[in-house]
């Protein structure tokens, strides 16, 4: 029985995307209601070192946003992105996290980081 909930829970995703940002993972996926709506799932998923000799776990925070608040959503949100561009000028996009570049600390020198707005992720 646990395989056909599964399964149902999988049917339920008609489109998703991931966004890699540091040590974290944004999942967006669309899914579809029991009637037949489309809504938007938004997951963080964030990696948690365990204690020594354990594996990582991941702590997952849910945020469920339906249709009908798309465009309030859309107008706080571009409304808020816009108020730190204009107090903080140009964002500096966060580079990949790798766990070992984090236990050494060692950046290369010359490596420029990339400068995209704050939404760049979004836009690719």
């Amino acid at each position: 029985m646990e395989k056909n909930q599964d399964e149902r829970r999988e049917q339920e995703i008609v489109y998703s995307r991931s966004v890699k940002a540091g040590k974290r993972i944004y999942y967006l996926d669309v899914r579809k209601a029991r009637n037949n709506d489309l809504y938007l799932s938004i997951t963080e998923s964030k990696r948690r070192q365990g204690e020594e000799g354990e594996a990582p776990s991941f702590e997952k925070h849910k945020v469920f946003l339906y249709k009908e608040d798309f465009a309030h959503f859309t107008e706080g949100l571009q409304d808020v992105i816009s108020y730190v561009q204009n107090q903080l000028g140009t964002i500096e996009e966060r580079q990949e996290w790798k766990p070992e570049a984090a236990e050494n600390e060692e950046a290369a020198e010359g490596d420029e980081p990339k400068k995209k707005g704050l939404l760049g992720f979004l836009r690719k």
